[in-house]
């Protein structure tokens, strides 16, 4: 396993330029975090970076900003009791509730965002 850098995708660079250092920063830490719990690729678009396992998408990178990353973890149920997503929304129609995390430092990839990037990674 090794860690993800910006030079490894070509979209990569598109998706971050002109954002701030520390977006990219965020975004490296939160992925290479989550290259411990498992292997994952990474599918850039032009709106967001899909982070996938083996069989399917895990997370979404949707925003990032002056000075944080947005990650969005799409779960069958949802998880309200937790510190770390400032919001849980279901997608009409559907039985998915995506929880919305605000990354601000390193920091934020604690042991309660491990344990749900575990979950999302095995696919509870």
């Amino acid at each position: 396993m090794r860690d993800y850098n910006i030079h490894d995708f070509r979209d990569l660079e598109d998706f971050f330029k002109g954002k701030p250092e520390v977006a990219l920063t965020l975004f490296l830490h939160f992925v290479n975090e989550l290259q411990k719990v498992g292997p994952v690729t990474l599918h850039p678009a032009k709106t967001m970076i899909g982070v996938a396992n083996a069989n399917k998408r895990i997370v979404y990178i949707t925003q990032p900003g002056k000075n944080f990353i947005h990650v969005v973890f799409p779960f069958k149920q949802p998880y309200p009791d937790n510190l770390c997503f400032q919001k849980i929304a279901q997608v009409p129609g559907d039985m998915q509730f995506n929880h919305h995390f605000r990354m601000l430092s390193k920091e934020d990839v604690n042991d309660e965002v491990i344990e749900f990037m575990r979950l999302a990674y095995n696919g509870e």
